[in-house]
């Protein structure tokens, strides 16, 4: 099988590096094993929060200057400060133009609220969540606040009890349907996923929004969990037009339905320009001919080679096992491509689990334009994009979602000016 380029991984790196060569007339593979972190997604995409030694970004434009002094090896610091701002930018216009609904800049950080209530800063957040300008407060006075009564990963006290700390008058609610009670009888499939899909269907919509007009009163704004449906988009606007009230959701514990629905529209829009998406399947080996990678194998396809004359490597960290810890060394499985980490064990990570973990900071090598080091040489066609890449620590500096979109476009950038 032959393409242009492969792409090894499905979430957000892979995706975007997909939509974006398929645009530009390559043909390319996406070969994904399974369900990537967008099925965990809060909804928002962190682009730069905090700096290395802890001081707060407000506006991560001017502020990655920085970041680029302090941390030579992150990603952004390859990048450079013009071609981040640049990068941004594009990314802001091409998930639009994918159909990813998002609000938010570069230029400023505003702030998400969290499933426990709590505000904390991002970059672009999907326009259905509620978000705020400030740090210090919230756009409403008074808001009632639903849930779905038996969902357990979605904690309403939690979020009363921190709104009340801005000074926002709360109203709890819980939402009682016929067809919820199926799902009711069995605490195991009251999950965010399940109940999403009987909102697909517009009968049950068209009751919710009876239960939220009889409920919700003078409100300024009701918020419900994120889980209006999987498959359907538009429910959230229906629902507004129903109730004659502002309505945004909050995030919920996993998984994630506005995640998973991103993750659908991108692979769709991937696919309708000819994009050829094999779920399911795990990339097993790779040959080389000298400082070329000329053949993949796959798990699905057992002899049959996936040949092209790129490869980007998208496949996540360790939660997809684009790295693999291994008791004395961490790896990446694929192509054995070097990674930088800390020889003993005992320095990987910090007993205290709210400090900043330097196993976060693992990585795969790369020469400044992203391409992968085997040995200490360069593979001139195997680029490597996002999450698994060294240097910089998705948690602490608040910069996964930023990673992820810009070092998938760039690595596109340099494929497609060859």
């Amino acid at each position: 099988m032959k393409f242009d380029t492969i792409i090894i991984g499905g979430g957000l790196s892979g995706l975007v590096a997909g939509n974006y060569l398929v645009r530009h007339g390559q043909r390319c593979v996406i070969i994904s094993s399974g369900q990537s972190a967008l099925h965990f997604s809060s909804g928002s995409l962190d682009l730069l929060n905090f700096l290395p030694d802890g001081t707060a970004v407000s506006h991560p434009s001017t502020s990655v200057a920085q970041l680029v002094a302090q941390a030579p090896a992150h990603p952004y610091a390859k990048l450079g400060v013009v071609k981040f701002n640049e990068l941004t930018a594009k990314a802001e216009r091409l998930m639009e133009e994918w159909g990813i609904q998002l609000e938010g800049s570069a230029l400023k950080n505003h702030y998400r609220v969290t499933p426990m209530g709590t505000l904390k800063p991002t970059w672009l957040t999907l326009k259905e969540y509620a978000v705020a300008e400030s740090e210090n407060s919230l756009p409403w006075k008074k808001v009632a606040i639903f849930n779905v009564a038996g969902f357990l990963d979605f904690y309403t006290q939690f979020v009363v009890d921190e709104f009340r700390k801005w000074g926002t008058e709360c109203e709890s609610h819980l939402i009682h349907l016929p067809a919820l009670e199926n799902l009711r009888k069995n605490p195991s499939e009251m999950r965010s996923v399940n109940i999403a899909r009987l909102f697909d269907q517009t009968e049950n919509l068209d009751l919710l929004a009876l239960d939220l007009q009889r409920e919700a009163g003078d409100v300024e704004v009701i918020l419900l969990p994120a889980v209006l449906g999987i498959t359907q988009t538009g429910t959230l606007k229906y629902l507004c037009q129903k109730t004659g009230k502002e309505i945004r959701v909050l995030p919920t514990l996993p998984p994630s339905v506005p995640g998973i629905r991103t993750q659908q529209r991108l692979r769709k829009c991937f696919q309708d320009q000819g994009g050829v998406y094999m779920l399911g399947d795990t990339v097993l080996r790779a040959e080389k001919e000298q400082d070329r990678v000329v053949r993949l194998y796959s798990y699905n396809h057992g002899d049959i080679p996936f040949v092209a004359e790129n490869v980007i490597l998208a496949s996540g960290s360790y939660f997809s096992q684009g790295l693999v810890a291994a008791p004395d060394r961490v790896y990446e499985p694929i192509f054995d491509l070097d990674v930088d980490f800390v020889a003993h064990r005992n320095q990987w990570y910090d007993l205290n689990v709210f400090a900043r973990q330097p196993y976060h900071g693992f990585g795969v090598k790369t020469t400044a334009d992203f391409r992968g080091l085997y040995r200490g040489q360069m593979l001139k066609n195997v680029y490597v994009a996002g999450a698994l890449l060294e240097g910089f620590n998705p948690i602490k500096e608040g910069c996964g979602g930023g990673v992820s979109v810009l070092t998938a476009l760039y690595v596109a950038e340099q494929i497609l000016s060859k």
